[in-house]
C-alpha cells in the first residue's frame, strides 16, 4: 500500500513562504494497492495536482471515497481534469448523511450561480455506491468506516491489505461528541495497533478555548490518541490555515518530548503535501 498527501491544510488553500514545507492544499489523500488501484479521499484543492499526475501517467479508472460535505474537501473536484473525459471510470462510495446522495454532496459544488460548468456536462463516467456503517472491499484493500464527531456527520475510514492497516481520521473533535459521533474509546478501539494514523490535529490549547464544538481536535489529544491506540506511525493532519511551518514543527517538537518521556516507540510527524508513505 503506497499513500500519498496531495493536501493536508484544513478549511481554505494557503500560500505563502510561511506554508512552503507542508503545503498549502487542503484534504487530498492518494492510496495505491498492491494491485496499482488507485484510491482517492476527499476532493480538496490537492486534487487538481493529483488529476494533472494521473493524466501523465495515463489512468483513468479510479475509486473515490468522500470523509463529509464540508467545502475543503470538495472544492478541487471542478478542477480534477479526469472529469472531463469519457474515458474515465470513477467508482464514489460514501455516505451523504446530511446530503439527499453521494451524487448531490460532490454535484453542488458545481451548481450555478456558484461555477460556469454544470455538473450534468461533464463526461466521466461516475458510478455511486453510498456505504453508510458497512464494511466493504476495493479490490484488496478492506475498508471499515467510523462517524466521526463533527458538524453535520461523517466518517473516517480504516484500510487494510496484506495484514497492515492505515487510519485516516480528519475532521474529528475527540474531546467533544457531536450529533452522530462516538465516544473517544471508540476512537481508541478503531485505530488500535494501526501502522500508520494520520488524524486531524488542526488547534493547538490555546485555539481550543475559542473554537470548541468547531469540529476539530487539539494535537495534543490526537497525541494521546495514538499513544492509547499503540499506533506505531501518528500523522497530524488538517493544518490550520494560519499554522506556519514554524509553529508546526513546534507543535511536532512538543510531541516528541512527551513521547520520549513516555518511553513510546511512537514516531510522530506532520503530513506534508507530497508525502508519500509505504505499508
Amino acid at each position: 500500500m503506497i499513500i500519498r498527501c496531495w493536501g493536508a491544510r484544513g478549511s481554505v488553500p494557503v500560500s505563502g513562504k510561511e506554508y512552503l514545507k507542508y503545503g498549502g492544499d487542503t484534504p487530498c489523500i492518494e492510496i495505491r494497492s498492491k494491485e496499482d488501484e488507485i484510491i482517492i479521499i476527499d476532493a480538496g484543492s490537492g486534487i487538481r495536482r493529483l488529476g494533472n499526475q494521473l493524466l501523465a501517467e495515463n489512468r483513468f479508472s479510479y475509486s473515490m471515497l468522500f470523509t463529509h460535505a464540508h467545502w475543503d474537501h470538495l472544492i478541487g473536484f471542478p478542477f480534477f481534469k479526469p472529469i472531463y473525459m469519457k474515458k474515465t471510470k470513477i467508482t464514489m462510495y460514501g455516505c451523504p448523511y446530511s446530503e439527499e446522495s453521494v451524487k448531490h454532496m460532490i454535484s453542488r459544488i458545481m451548481s450555478h450561480p456558484n461555477f460556469p460548468v454544470d455538473f450534468d456536462d461533464i463526461h466521466a463516467n461516475i458510478v455511486y455506491d453510498e456505504t453508510c456503517g458497512t464494511d466493504f472491499s476495493i479490490h484488496s484493500l478492506r475498508v471499515t468506516s467510523i462517524p466521526i464527531s463533527h458538524p453535520n456527520q461523517g466518517v473516517g475510514f480504516k484500510f487494510v491489505e496484506d495484514g497492515k492497516t492505515f487510519v485516516f481520521i480528519t475532521d474529528n473533535e475527540l474531546s467533544f461528541k457531536h450529533p452522530g459521533g462516538l465516544d473517544y474509546e471508540d476512537y481508541v478501539a478503531f485505530s488500535m495497533d494501526a501502522d500508520i494514523l494520520i488524524h486531524d490535529a488542526e488547534f493547538i490549547e490555546q485555539d481550543y478555548k475559542k473554537v470548541r464544538t468547531w469540529g476539530h481536535s487539539v494535537y495534543l489529544d490526537t497525541l494521546q490518541l495514538a499513544l492509547d491506540a499503540k499506533v506505531k506511525k501518528l500523522g497530524l493532519y488538517h493544518h490550520n490555515q494560519d499554522r506556519t511551518d514554524t509553529a508546526i514543527d513546534e507543535m511536532i517538537d512538543k510531541c516528541q518530548e512527551i513521547i520520549q518521556k513516555q518511553s513510546s516507540c511512537l514516531e510522530c510527524f506532520a503530513v506534508s503535501q507530497d508525502m508519500e508513505m509505504k505499508l
